[in-house]
């Protein structure tokens, strides 16, 4: 077990918009209904943010709170990242708008796109960077507003995402063996077709063709998907588990990626850990990508289930394919 991490969570914060769409009110305007969707997905509800919201909309009012939470001015953050497959611009960088959108400026500030997992690549970014000695506080933003690249007319997809945004400061401390103990990243960009946006990149630009051929839209080979989920977020559990010399009868609580209940359900069984020790949301949210592990986390914390102590284990994957774990030790 590490013993001098020195990066803990000192801020989080979270913003869902005020607008739900239930199963119901899908159910009005694509071919499904509120049982297909709970029995396949385990999913009620979701969020939808309003015509002009932007990512970095979401971004900021997330961002604020956490901020607020630390107990921090924004002016003693030193750097934004955020991490984003729903992006205000190609360019600009949201980092860049949402830290404009803050008011501070001079700080370093950029995205990165490994969507449902970029949570985790933030954590491990933000850690890195602190433990260079250059920074002191970096504000780390999962920002996602899926609604704006979900097809509405494909039942498979358009029931499963929500928008949502995360944030926490990250920062040093003194105190050992708290915090981001360690982390595990993959990708695999051999599976890059099973989930994508084939079309507004130098590959597709956009064009007449492309937008009526729905290629700015979410695709998605469903099972497939299913299949390297689980796979890939129990097998980075557990090697996280094994670098930091742990076990699964360690972990106080699981976070994992709000896709799809039947992900969950597979990977406690890969793990081998009771469903009871799995925070779980998704079925208010659906799958926020990369925001699904801070709102949850900021969810449960508000719960008052995290104690000063446990041991929290994150893991989850997103399209790329990538992946990652990261153990903290709440403080």
């Amino acid at each position: 077990m590490p013993t001098n991490s020195s990066v803990y969570i000192r801020g989080l914060g979270v913003y869902t918009p005020e607008k739900r769409l239930s199963n119901d009110d899908l159910s009005k305007i694509v071919d499904t209904s509120d049982e297909w969707i709970r029995t396949r997905t385990g999913i009620v509800s979701r969020c939808i943010a309003a015509d002009g919201e932007a990512a970095s909309d979401l971004g900021l009012k997330a961002a604020e709170r956490a901020i607020a939470d630390a107990g921090i001015s924004k002016d003693e953050i030193d750097m934004v990242i955020v991490s984003t497959v729903t992006p205000d611009y190609i360019f600009p960088s949201t980092a860049c708008v949402l830290q404009n959108k803050l008011g501070i400026s001079g700080c370093p500030a950029f995205d990165i796109l490994t969507a449902c997992s970029g949570f985790i690549y933030l954590l491990e970014l933000g850690s890195r960077f602190l433990r260079g000695n250059a920074y002191r506080n970096i504000l780390l933003v999962s920002t996602e507003k899926l609604s704006s690249v979900v097809n509405w007319k494909d039942r498979n997809t358009c029931v499963l995402f929500g928008d949502a945004a995360g944030a926490v400061v990250l920062s040093k401390t003194d105190e050992a063996d708290v915090g981001v103990l360690g982390t595990v990243l993959g990708a695999d960009g051999a599976y890059g077709d099973l989930l994508k946006q084939p079309a507004g990149g130098s590959a597709l630009p956009a064009s007449y063709e492309t937008v009526a051929n729905g290629q700015h839209f979410i695709q998605m080979q469903g099972s497939s998907v299913f299949k390297h989920a689980v796979r890939t977020m129990s097998e980075c559990s557990l090697e996280l588990l094994k670098k930091c010399n742990l076990t699964a009868e360690d972990i106080r609580w699981v976070i994992p990626h709000q896709a799809n209940m039947r992900i969950v359900d597979a990977v406690a069984r890969q793990l081998e850990i009771p469903m009871e020790k799995f925070c779980v949301n998704l079925q208010n949210y659906g799958n926020t990508s990369s925001a699904s592990i801070p709102n949850c986390m900021a969810e449960m914390r508000e719960q008052g289930r995290f104690k000063p102590g446990d041991l929290l284990l994150l893991t989850a994957f997103g399209g790329g394919f990538t992946w990652g774990a990261s153990l903290i030790r709440w403080k």
